[in-house]
């Protein structure tokens, strides 16, 4: 399995509560059954604290965690944060998670459009506007 795609929190939630419409999770079985998962170390820390999560939530997503490569905030990452930082004003979180996917030259997968849709070279695929 190869690299091709980093999730967003919005989407590992979206995808392991099955909220996406029918074509949607579709798409995402695809993927996921094409290519290995990876998540920013940013979206592992806000999947672990997500306040509403039972513990069949948690067990679910510690498996998803152990499945995926998480990518740590090595120093090209942390520079390109800095970069995407000051020209959109994103919020932390959300440049980190789009740094990573810029250095790792990745897709992110995210339906966070507000943020995301400004950087213009950062490849964005949504589940829900893609269908």
């Amino acid at each position: 399995m190869g690299l091709k795609y980093i999730w967003d929190t919005n989407t590992v939630i979206y995808y392991l509560q099955r909220s996406f419409t029918e074509a949607g999770q579709e798409l995402m079985n695809d993927i996921i059954n094409s290519y290995q998962p990876a998540i920013s170390v940013i979206t592992e820390i806000e999947l672990l604290c997500w306040k509403t999560a039972t513990e069949n939530d948690l067990a679910v997503l510690n498996s998803f965690i152990s499945d995926s490569l998480i990518f740590e905030l090595e120093i090209g990452i942390k520079q390109k944060t800095i970069e995407i930082r000051k020209a959109y004003n994103l919020k932390l979180p959300d440049a980190i998670i789009a740094a990573t996917a810029i250095s790792m030259d990745l897709t992110l997968i995210s339906n966070d459009r507000a943020g995301f849709n400004k950087i213009n070279s950062l490849k964005l695929l949504n589940p829900y506007a893609n269908l």
